[in-house]
């Protein structure tokens, strides 16, 4: 006797909205999961998992999805819903925020910034910070933090400027192979017509945002916000005032950074300092 399917529950949350309705238009279809998966080119158990979602999906199945199903964007909406799920309530408003940017200019010392980390980057960090996480949380974590990526493919991306601590390009998470393509993949962003990277090197000492994180993000009503980020917390900044306080801060710092094209020699030396 075949095993009858799950039951879903569409009403609990966006993730299980988006399995429901995947289940619901694969029927009506009259595809089973193995078909699907051979046009979307994803597991037969993969499917199954995010049907009833035990998984979050992964950034492109949304449009794959849709174009299989005729579905004019249906599931790309219901997934921007539900990788905001994967976030504590208190990120939200600043993913939200961050969605909307039209500049995003941010300080990272000790970690890339997940807008710029590969997969095997991201992976590993969730792996450390979740030693006792399953594999399917490790991850969800890992594809929700890849989808907020999306925003730099669009035809509305935000203008990305970075500045980097040297602690965040000499410490190889990952281990030497994927910090190896992380940086590979970091230089090609130095400097575009929409990104720019500079190394604060180590010489420069001490400063202001010395164990922590700064984002700055400038809305399309020119209005600028301010994310503050260490360790375990995350705290939004919409106070004018405070927020110019952080700007003139950042912007001094920025002052004492290499040049892009100094960046992205530094960046290829640590590269080659990499052990095989």
């Amino acid at each position: 006797m075949a095993q009858r399917p799950r039951e879903l529950t569409p009403f609990v949350s966006a993730r299980h909205l988006f399995g429901a309705e995947l289940r619901r238009h694969r029927e009506q279809a009259g595809l089973s999961l193995e078909r699907l998966a051979a046009i979307v080119k994803y597991s037969r158990s993969h499917l199954s998992r995010i049907e009833i979602a035990e998984v979050m999906p992964p950034p492109d199945l949304a449009e794959l999805l849709d174009a299989a199903f005729g579905t004019d964007g249906i599931f790309g909406k219901v997934y921007e819903l539900a990788k905001r799920e994967v976030h504590p309530d208190r990120y939200r408003r600043h993913m939200e925020l961050e969605a909307r940017a039209q500049v995003i200019e941010q300080y990272a010392g000790q970690l890339l910034p997940g807008l710029v980390q590969t997969e095997g980057y991201a992976r590993a960090l969730f792996r450390t910070i979740n030693p006792a996480a399953s594999d399917e949380s490790i991850e969800e974590r890992t594809n929700a933090r890849l989808s907020r990526q999306a925003i730099l493919r669009t035809d509305r991306a935000p203008y990305l400027s970075l500045l980097l601590d040297e602690a965040a390009l000499r410490r190889p998470i990952g281990g030497p192979e994927v910090m190896r393509k992380q940086l590979a993949d970091l230089i090609p962003l130095v400097d575009t017509a929409n990104s720019i990277v500079q190394v604060l090197p180590f010489d420069h000492g001490e400063h202001v945002f010395l164990g922590g994180a700064l984002k700055l993000l400038t809305l399309p009503d020119k209005s600028t916000v301010a994310w503050e980020e260490s360790f375990a917390t995350g705290t939004l900044i919409e106070d004018p005032d405070v927020v110019t306080a952080h700007r003139r801060a950042y912007d001094r710092l920025k002052a004492y950074a290499l040049s892009p094209i100094r960046t992205a020699a530094f960046i290829r030396s640590v590269m080659e300092a990499l052990p095989a």
